[in-house]
């Protein structure tokens, strides 16, 4: 399975990017990834904040 160039931690906060009203279009070409990708990762971390992340700082 290819292992993603986004750490879960930066996934949800551009998922935070969308909840807070930009558009897909936009995040998709300032990160560099296809709206399919954004909507996949809006069904897996939807709703999950950074600090529900397993990320290094916990």
């Amino acid at each position: 399975m290819r292992k993603t160039r986004f750490t879960e931690e930066q996934i949800v906060g551009i998922l935070q990017e969308y909840a807070a009203g930009a558009k897909v279009s936009e995040l998709c070409r300032k990160h560099g990834m296809s709206d399919a990708t954004l909507y996949k990762w809006e069904a897996k971390y939807g709703g999950m904040t950074v600090s529900d992340t397993n990320g290094p700082m916990n």
